[in-house]
């Protein structure tokens, strides 16, 4: 029954694409729908339903914003790279290459793993910004199986439910708004706030409901009057009320400090014309026939939003001296702003008509972000930066010859200056706004005619400047100027940082300095020139400690602790060593320590290897590390004392069933069991299983092998490995 109702929903899809172009190839939407259902074959997701609805249903919705059959296809197949064993070059290979491109740009977004949220965030940002560039239609994939996740967000558990509504808040929705894409943008919110709030949203959508029946009648009485009056000009005219969404209230009642009852504009009507001039035509009509309220009308025609969103904006005192908002647009302004960067796609397929300008608009911020990310060495704040690009308001202002400059709101007069040209804002003295001479740090505010002073003998920008600027450009350029100017202090402070690391941690400087080492490490960073790299440490643009991690992964041989080549058997003369847990064969007054990569612990099989200069390393046995044999001579036996004494380092991995309060059980049985825990993490994957890492302390085997047997008994662990 199950699979009916995906087969139908499959053919709705079809059909919805053959109604907004029957020239489309429909045969890969099938073909698509018939590999991702094998594809998915036994997956279920947390509903219970096959996990094949959740592509299709995303297939779905981009059929609903008439997007190309490519991208839809790509839809349907979102996940068989990533969840299955079909390759990239087999989707490749049985559809084409663009579709392949956008089922790997989507996979790619979703392949994260990092330590910090900072990174973690930042490096998913940078992948979106990185994937829009090559294909904006992968961006639109994200939004739309984002929205879908959000519709069945039920499903999973609170803490998770409120980590995915935040998210999509604090970057998805404000993502959809900048793309224009309202219609994704308007949903998105209204279930991120459901989830963030739940009683203020079921309280507004109940008063809400309450008012409805008076609502809907006022607005059909706005329409009556208005339908005749621009009969009577002879304009053809398509009107209809829409009500505020739940978010937009709820923000204005929180940011205004309002109660619901003085919110007066939750209701609007919707005009759509033939043609600009009926657009300004209809605002004439409507001013006459009902007062504008001051301070209320805004006209995003002649200046539109940075998303390209076109409209007129009016609010007047109606009928019963109730206040409501008109908007006027034109059919393509409506198409524009419903489905913002999307409309590209609409009929695409078999038409040359694909609106080329106004994509290569949109694209003008896309390139700013990509410029963003690209410097931007700080994790933190790539994210901060970019949600602050997002979430702003903006203004409005005019340069000296007209010309309309969008800017976040706040912005000053440097921030005009950096937006007309790096060089202008570096070389900034003085700004006038409306003629006026005003300070650098003032704010800007809609309709100002700015103009800005420069002077070749200028100092160049100052870093009080960075305190007041409110446009990301603005900032980064900022910062790159004083990147360059002391680059070569911090070429030599990154050079002198890294060697005296390098020197503290005893390992062998000749090797991981000489250049070749040097430049895999720089491009492993991020960084294409040596010197970029060098100063990036320098600055502290990037940490000591994240350089070091990667240097663990490209050159694991030069760090002996970490990753160490060991030991096989020898018989050898025995020296016991009395301050030692083990026993070294043949080694006089010799330091022991043990491997941190697999954490030995009495009752192990061990075995050892001497370092230089840190004495010998003790390993497991059956440690990975000991394949890795390099050196005989320096391969020696070791044993435990049976004296032994104190406590050892252990670490266990644990995977369990999705389910609250595991965490808390697994604490239980080590205290329980009196045993201390050093660190104990809990990470969630693909929203099945919880993974759990344990650090802590054990006398012996026995006591580690205890307490795997006492965590069996959880019902929701699955299994427990060793690290």
């Amino acid at each position: 029954m199950e699979n009916d109702a995906i087969r139908g929903k499959i053919d709705n899809v079809i059909n919805l694409v053959k109604a907004n172009n029957p020239d489309a190839d429909v045969t890969m939407i099938n073909k698509a729908y018939e590999l991702a259902r094998e594809a998915h074959k036994g997956q279920k997701r947390l509903s219970g339903e096959e996990y094949v609805i959740h592509p299709v249903s995303v297939g779905y919705i981009l059929a609903e914003m008439q997007m190309d059959t490519e991208t839809i296809v790509a839809a349907i197949l979102h996940d068989v790279i990533e969840d299955t064993v079909y390759s990239y070059d087999y989707i490749k290979e049985n559809f084409n290459e663009q579709v392949a491109d956008l089922v790997e740009g989507v996979t790619k977004i979703g392949r994260i793993g990092f330590q910090s949220k900072e990174e973690s965030q930042a490096e998913n940002l940078r992948k979106m910004i990185l994937a829009m560039s090559k294909d904006i239609r992968v961006i639109l994939i994200k939004l739309v199986d984002r929205l879908h996740n959000m519709r069945t967000l039920e499903y999973m558990r609170e803490s998770k439910q409120i980590e995915k509504a935040r998210e999509t808040l604090d970057i998805y929705a404000p993502l959809a708004n900048r793309l224009g894409i309202s219609t994704i943008k308007w949903e998105l919110e209204d279930l991120a706030l459901k989830y963030l709030d739940p009683e203020g949203y079921y309280d507004l959508v109940q008063k809400i409901k309450t008012k409805k029946s008076a609502r809907e009648a006022y607005i059909a009485l706005v329409i009556n009057i208005l339908s005749k009056e621009i009969e009577k000009v002879g304009t053809n005219a398509e009107i209809y009320g829409r009500s505020k969404h739940f978010y937009s209230i709820y923000r204005k009642m929180k940011n205004q400090n309002r109660n619901f009852d003085e919110i007066y504009d939750l209701i609007a009507v919707r005009v759509i014309v033939d043609s600009l001039k009926d657009c300004y035509g209809v605002l004439g009509v409507v001013h006459s026939q009902w007062t504008p309220i001051p301070g209320r009308f805004k006209d995003y025609i002649a200046m539109p939003k940075p998303n390209l969103y076109q409209s007129i904006h009016t609010t007047v005192m109606g009928p019963k001296g109730e206040p409501f908002e008109i908007q006027i647009r034109t059919r393509e302004m409506h198409e524009t702003a419903e489905y913002g960067i999307a409309a590209h796609w609409k009929y695409k397929e078999g038409r040359s008509d694909t609106k080329e300008n106004k994509y290569e608009e949109q694209m003008t911020w896309l390139r700013q972000m990509l410029e963003l990310q690209r410097d931007s060495e700080d994790a933190g704040e790539l994210v901060e930066t970019i949600k602050v690009d997002l979430l702003n308001e903006e203004v409005y202002v005019f340069s000296p010859k007209g010309a309309v400059v969008p800017l976040p709101a706040g912005s000053s007069p440097l921030d005009f200056a950096y937006r007309i040209h790096s060089d202008i804002g570096n070389h900034c003295v003085g700004a006038r706004v409306n003629n006026k001479i005003v300070p650098l740090n003032s704010q800007l505010k809609s309709g100002d005619i700015v103009e800005i002073m420069t002077s070749k003998n200028s100092n160049g920008p100052s870093r009080d400047w960075l305190s007041f600027v409110k446009s990301p450009h603005a900032r980064n350029k900022i910062k790159q100027y004083f990147k360059k100017e002391e680059k070569d202090e911090n070429i030599q402070k990154g050079r002198s940082v890294l060697e005296r690391e390098i020197k503290r941690e005893g390992l062998q400087h000749s090797n991981l300095l000489n250049l070749a080492n040097l430049e895999t490490l720089a491009e492993t960073c991020s960084f294409k020139a040596l010197n970029d790299f060098y100063a990036a440490i320098g600055y502290n643009g990037i940490k000591i400690g994240t350089v070091f991690q990667k240097m663990r992964l490209l050159f694991p041989k030069e760090f002996p602790e970490e990753v160490e080549e060991v030991i096989l058997k020898r018989p050898q003369p025995e020296y016991k060593a009395s301050s030692s847990n083990v026993i070294v064969a043949g080694h006089n007054e010799i330091d022991v320590h043990f491997a941190k990569c697999c954490n030995p612990v009495p009752g192990d099989k061990i075995v050892g290897y001497i370092t230089k200069g840190r004495g010998i390393s003790v390993h497991r046995a059956d440690c990975s590390n000991v394949l890795n044999l390099s050196d005989p001579e320096r391969i020696v036996e070791v044993e435990w004392n049976k004296y032994s004494v104190g406590s050892f380092t252990a670490e266990i991995h644990i995977k369990a069933n999705e389910a609250q309060g595991t965490l808390i059980k697994i604490s239980k049985t080590f205290m329980e069991m009196n045993i201390p825990v050093k660190a104990l993490n809990a990470k969630n994957e693909k929203n099945e299983y919880d993974f759990f890492s344990a650090t802590f302390e054990v006398k012996s085997r026995r006591e580690l092998n205890l307490l795997i047997k006492n965590l069996h008994k959880i019902k929701e662990v699955i299994q427990i490995s060793r690290v």
